[in-house]
């Protein structure tokens, strides 16, 4: 992407979102689009390939604080003028003709400035009567972004600071166990490159994983810039994810839960794990299984089991008949009497203060 890019594209309309929009809007807007324009879902669309690489492009930039913030200003500084090749020669990378730049925003004596290459290949300005020099801020500010670095690369002549190339943006969607255990995969970049990276264990959804030098290369001389992922992460139909620990909601027997029980429950690689139910165990307890959640190169988390007491659908003659032998052998105990205790007490206290 060259610096003329940033003066004529308005990464903004792009992905449909205005100036001020926030990081997360830029990229859920981003997000949309790519999944909509994305090459595997429009084979052979040549337009929506083109379309897809552009979306990429604009949200390179806006979605780095430092690159947005660059680009606004370039913009707002420009205003909408047009580098084109001043009469010194073609306009390149890093060192150019960059002609009529700003009408006579900068001028002198109301005629236009104009930049053109200076002695020793470098951008310099000329006005009325030969006068003049790069506007205040400008060079910094551009030679920064587009320098490609060496002898007279930059706007005033001189050497300017090496940059790396365009960091590339890519997305790729995960299943929960591969996003647990990691993984290596093939993805298209935004440029429409393939690239073949490894996913680290333990990734969340909407993590960013950067792969420094795998991005767009940055020319003769300066380092390639690095390869951003965006990872999406389908939901497991058993487990949920909290940090490093996962969850799991088991079920359990009336019987298991009132006389305690031994049981098995599942964990994310396809095992299992011994748990021991303790008597009288009510629904919603969490019992915990360490060491068997989510590994990653910090910690390895935990499998937190909520209980869940199953009231069977059905009874048979001989279930039917039990369970009322117990309805009667427990008919005086009062489930919620601590429940409605404690309520009135509170009632209590609120009218008397």
């Amino acid at each position: 992407m060259s610096g003329q890019d940033w003066i004529e594209k308005d990464f903004y309309a792009e992905l449909g979102v205005p100036k001020d929009a926030s990081a997360a809007d830029v990229k859920k807007a981003y997000r949309k689009l790519a999944r909509t324009l994305h090459p595997d879902a429009n084979p052979g669309d040549a337009a929506a390939e083109k379309r897809f690489k552009e979306v990429g492009e604009a949200y390179s930039v806006l979605s780095d604080a430092e690159k947005r913030q660059q680009y606004d200003a370039v913009r707002a500084m420009a205003g909408g003028a047009r580098f084109s090749a001043g009469g010194g020669g073609a306009a390149g990378p890093g060192a150019g003709g960059f002609e009529d730049l700003f009408g006579g925003m900068f001028g002198q004596g109301g005629q236009r400035a104009r930049y053109g290459p200076g002695p020793g290949g470098g951008a310099g300005a000329r006005g009325a009567g030969g006068a003049g020099g790069t506007p205040p801020g400008f060079e910094d500010l551009l030679d920064g972004i587009f320098g490609q670095g060496g002898p007279g690369a930059g706007f005033g002549g001189g050497p300017s600071r090496p940059r790396q190339g365009a960091d590339v943006q890519a997305s790729t969607t995960l299943d929960f166990t591969t996003a647990a255990e990691g993984s290596t995969t093939t993805l298209r970049a935004g440029d429409g490159t393939t690239v073949t990276a490894r996913i680290p264990a333990g990734v969340r959804d909407g993590q960013k994983i950067r792969l420094r030098g795998k991005g767009a290369s940055g020319g003769p001389g300066v380092p390639p810039g690095d390869l951003v992922i965006t990872v999406a992460v389908r939901p497991h139909p058993v487990f949920t994810r909290e940090g490093d620990d996962l969850r799991v909601t088991l079920p359990v027997t009336f019987a298991e839960a009132a006389l305690g029980a031994d049981v098995e429950a599942p964990t994310l690689d396809g095992g299992t794990v011994r748990l021991r139910v303790p008597p009288g165990t009510p629904s919603g307890r969490v019992l915990r299984a360490r060491g068997r959640g989510v590994t990653t190169a910090k910690r390895t988390g935990d499998l937190l089991v909520t209980l869940q007491v199953v009231v069977p659908q059905r009874l048979s003659d001989e279930a039917r008949a039990a369970v009322e032998a117990f309805a009667a052998a427990t008919s005086g105990d009062d489930a919620r009497g601590d429940l409605l205790r404690a309520a009135r007490g509170a009632s209590s206290s609120g009218a008397r203060s």
